[in-house]
């Protein structure tokens, strides 16, 4: 922007505005004008009776004036109104020029002339805002088309197991019990990730053609805490980690059960991909005065400032990892947002040494 543009808005707006400053100019040097003609022309028949050697050039100039009077007035006028008119049509068509800038990034920042720096200063703020908007949007979309050509790409790998795996076992009837139910096992696993894959793939389209809609009614979230954590018990087993619950007794809301639930889900999935090996994910929901407290806090890397301001945008993973299991659609967290939002309340994440926290606020009622 330029040096003007860097005018704060409240200053700009204590400034005249223009148009009306124009206005204002105009009438009065209408007014001005034809005051200067009257005084003129009752000068001249004052004259004409008092000024022998002129007076039949003024007598003749007060015998016309129902004549010159009308069309030096008329002239003035047209005179007047091309003058003060030229400025702000010259103004328009700059404006008109300059408005080409305001989502061109490749061209610099607006510039008007000086009657005009509150415009002009306003006209660079929405293209500031405009660029930033494309920004996002490019970004998005960028990492939608990323995430859906890494899913399809890592669709082959369980998919080729599968049928590798039961192929073996079609082709292979004499293969021990053992060996059998190993491949069984491992065809079974593979199977799992690929339904994994492709409810990402619906994640996706849910979450860009439908707008999320909730229905309260009164939800003992503590319960629901507590099932939730016991149906992740066994994915917990891979990395030795422990779930440590510590809850109020029957903490009850007005909120969208199935939809809390998905927030929770999603909340504890996060934990258990990202946290390291041999730790605990501390769960805790307190009522406090007003609002209840889900707090939700994994021992994993710490995520650095600038991806935490962006870990609730759609599509982004503070992990960029494509690893199978811990490489998601980068929805989870979004979806969690807007969900918590729709019920009036904040969800806000934390990092620093090595932990993660994650905590929800909410209305009690």
């Amino acid at each position: 922007m330029s040096k003007r543009s860097g005018v704060s808005a409240t200053r700009l707006n204590k400034e005249d505005n223009y148009s009306r400053r124009l206005m204002t100019n105009y009438i009065l040097i209408n007014i001005a004008e034809i005051f200067g003609v009257l005084v003129l022309y009752f000068a001249a028949a004052w004259s004409a009776r008092r000024i022998v050697w002129q007076y039949r050039i003024l007598k003749f100039l007060e015998d016309t004036s129902m004549l010159w009077m009308p069309v030096l007035l008329v002239g003035i006028f047209l005179w007047n109104t091309f003058r003060t008119l030229k400025k702000p049509l010259l103004y328009l068509d700059r404006i008109v020029e300059e408005s080409g800038k305001l989502a061109d990034p490749s061209r610099g920042t607006i510039s008007l002339p000086q009657d005009l720096e509150s415009v002009e200063y306003q006209m660079n703020m929405i293209r500031a805002r405009a660029l930033e908007n494309r920004r996002r949007a490019e970004e998005a979309e960028q990492r939608k088309n990323d995430m859906v050509v890494y899913l399809a790409h890592d669709l082959k790998t369980p998919l080729t197991s599968v049928i590798g795996y039961l192929s073996l076992l079609d082709e292979e009837t004499d293969l021990p019990e053992e060996q059998r139910r190993k491949f069984v096992s491992v065809a079974l696993n593979k199977a799992y990730r690929l339904e994994d894959l492709i409810n990402e793939f619906f994640e996706i389209t849910r979450f860009n053609l439908t707008n999320i809609t909730i229905e309260k009614n009164p939800l003992n979230l503590s319960r629901m805490l507590e099932q939730i954590i016991f149906e992740f018990q066994p994915s917990l087993v891979e990395k030795n980690l422990q779930i440590d619950l510590d809850e109020g007794p029957d903490i009850t809301v007005m909120a969208d059960a199935d939809k809390m639930e998905r927030v929770i889900d999603n909340l504890i999935r996060n934990a258990i991909s990202y946290s390291y090996n041999n730790t605990v994910i501390s769960v805790s929901l307190k009522q406090e005065e007003k609002d209840v407290l889900l707090q939700v806090v994994n021992h994993g890397n710490t995520i650095s400032p600038e991806k935490l301001g962006r870990i609730f945008e759609q599509f982004f993973r503070a992990d960029s990892s494509r690893a199978t299991k811990t490489g998601g659609a980068g929805l989870g967290l979004a979806i969690a947002k807007e969900i918590v939002q729709l019920h009036g309340g904040t969800i806000t994440a934390e990092s620093a040494d090595n932990t993660v926290t994650f905590r929800i606020r909410m209305p009690v009622s």
